[in-house]
């Protein structure tokens, strides 16, 4: 879960809708929910349009944010300090994913910020 408060993360930095991401787990044996998830979110990230649209960023713009962003999530610096905050999560025994997206938003702060420039 810790990933995925980072792409959210990621994604509010750079102006891009949260919506547009969705992690959720099913197992091979839950078929009928995993087509419900896609389904829900095809319909979803449709409803959004193209990306850039509903966030008002023109195409380029989009396309320059999107490149940070990558730069910015395989940077040594953040791979490091999403490390660094999962073991200390796992050290304080943090389970709940409120607890989890408010852990990452503190201790990932600066190094995204600045890794996004």
């Amino acid at each position: 879960m810790g990933v995925d408060a980072l792409v959210k993360k990621v994604l509010r930095e750079i102006g891009v809708d949260e919506r547009r991401y969705n992690l959720q787990w099913a197992s091979a044996a839950e078929a009928p929910r995993f087509v419900k998830l896609i389904t829900e979110f095809t319909a979803q990230v449709r409803e959004l349009g193209p990306l850039g649209h509903i966030e008002g960023i023109d195409p380029e713009e989009i396309k320059v944010r999107i490149n940070k962003a990558l730069a910015a999530v395989e940077s040594r610096k953040v791979r490091t300090g999403l490390g660094m905050a999962t073991k200390a999560m796992r050290k304080d025994n943090i389970r709940d994913r409120d607890e989890i997206f408010a852990t990452i938003e503190k201790k990932m702060d600066k190094s995204v910020s600045a890794a996004l420039g």
